[in-house]
């Protein structure tokens, strides 16, 4: 095949002439938003893509379009003509990486190897958390931070540095957590990469409501990456293989729904049946998989409530993760959910579907809009008057509290599960709110904690 793309999944031709350029995703898209450039919109990154398949070669411009582009699915949600960009872009961004990643600077190159390396290997991000910590409770943090010394030296590291959040205690997920009222369900979860090692907590908050709502819970202690960091890179071949890794970690669970509390993860996991299709080995068994797929929120609003929920009087902003609400069409659970819950006023944002810039590894490779997105996704959170910010993706959070702490703005940061979490086990609002008194964020270490050493949330643990 000739042109700028190969012949093994180039962006379907029939899928680039559903675009009629009429215009609706312009202002849905962020890169558009920020630079007013067209081909940094979708339709212009369609014409690039039809004109690859019509014999223009791989070209630096091109590559630099395609990568601008943070994936975040909303001008699908904006197309009225049903235009299936996420296809589009996943095939182009494979094609990069196979064709033309020699037009990326080498320190773009090095830097994509490392984030690669690192993020999605639970086991290499744990071998980070002691240094982190210690540097944390040392103060370097701040100091680094005046200095600027990582700015000088690389964005990237210094988007890093400062998006770390304060490491938390590691909390122990039993293989098996028995429902705590009448079962109803049995459910696998997935412990994912960054959720696992940074944010912990959130996976025991998740156990404990899943519990709590009548459900076994079964966690596969071999489970690795689920694969959407490298599908949504374009780095097909690793994610593929991370997707035959996880199905076979669940292969013997003996689950009726494998529940996800990252939104980037859940996308991908429900899409394994597309991805997987060329592999007879796996085909069928990735189709039964993501049949399985659920986020949290739709397996708690498909169960119906059992446990009471007690009142949390807070007003929170409710932040849609782009590849929950664009990519899996979630958005009226999480705020059924939450909107349940007695005393709690939740308010909507402005821009609701403007990407806040984490969009997986974005904010890493393109550290600059990411942070202009940031600071505009905190303005408007912060306009809100809200308490708390509430989301479900571990890299809205990162980005977000990030932003907000940019910007001088004291808004807490929590994951819809921990709200959740917080009113069944009427633990009250100073499990969220920094400002008071709470004994499980930790002294002055700067760590904080989940609140229980184990995931089943009765005194002393279990005994799994």
């Amino acid at each position: 095949m000739t042109g700028a793309f190969d012949a093994h999944h180039p962006p379907s031709a029939d899928l680039i002439d559903d675009c009629v350029h009429c215009g609706f995703c312009l202002p849905a898209c962020p890169t558009y938003v920020l630079w007013g450039e067209e081909m940094d919109s979708p339709r212009g990154r369609i014409y690039l893509m039809k004109e690859g398949l019509e014999a223009e070669p791989m070209s630096p411009s091109m590559v630099q379009h395609i990568d601008a582009c943070l994936g975040c699915m909303a001008c699908v949600s904006a197309c009225p003509s049903g235009v299936q960009y996420d296809k589009l872009i996943e095939a182009t961004r494979q094609q990069v990486e196979r064709r033309g990643s020699q037009h990326r600077s080498l320190t773009s190159r090095a830097v994509r190897e490392a984030i690669f390396a690192l993020f999605p290997h639970p086991e290499r991000l744990r071998l980070l958390r002691g240094p982190l910590s210690l540097y944390q409770r040392a103060g370097l943090s701040r100091l680094v931070r005046r200095s600027g010394v990582l700015e000088k030296l690389s964005t990237t590291l210094a988007t890093m540095e400062a998006i770390a959040p304060p490491v938390q205690r590691q909390v122990h997920i039993p293989e098996l957590v028995r429902a705590r009222t009448e079962k109803r369900m049995t459910v696998g979860l997935l412990l994912g990469c960054v959720q696992r090692e940074f944010y912990p907590g959130v996976n025991a908050a998740t156990v404990r409501v899943l519990t709590m709502e009548g459900c076994d819970v079964v966690t596969p202690p071999a489970q690795g990456c689920c694969g959407a960091l490298s599908v949504h890179a374009g780095r097909e071949g690793e994610g593929l293989d991370y997707a035959r890794g996880l199905i076979d970690a669940f292969s013997d669970a003996g689950v009726e729904r494998v529940v996800v509390n990252s939104a980037g993860c859940g996308s991908t996991m429900k899409d394994y049946a597309d991805l997987l299709v060329d592999d007879p080995e796996y085909a069928d068994r990735a189709r039964a998989f993501s049949e399985k797929v659920r986020d949290i929120s739709e397996v708690l609003v498909e169960l119906g409530p059992a446990a009471p929920r007690h009142p949390l009087p807070v007003t929170i902003a409710y932040h849609d993760a782009c590849h929950l609400s664009h990519a899996q069409g979630v958005r009226t659970q999480p705020r059924e959910l939450l909107r349940a819950i007695p005393g709690l006023n939740v308010t909507e944002i402005a821009e609701p579907d403007l990407c806040c810039g984490s969009a997986g590894v974005y904010n890493l490779v393109n550290p600059e809009p990411a942070r202009q997105l940031g600071s505009r996704k905190a303005a408007n959170v912060s306009a809100t008057g809200a308490e708390l910010l509430v989301t479900s993706n571990p890299g809205c959070l990162l980005q977000i509290t990030d932003a907000l702490s940019r910007q001088g703005k004291h808004i807490e940061t929590a994951h819809m599960v921990e709200v959740l979490d917080a009113s069944l086990r009427n633990t009250g609002v100073g499990r969220l709110m920094r400002d008071a008194p709470d004994p499980a964020r930790g002294g002055a270490d700067g760590t904080r904690g989940s609140g229980d050493g184990c995931a089943c949330g009765r005194p002393g643990g279990c005994a799994g």
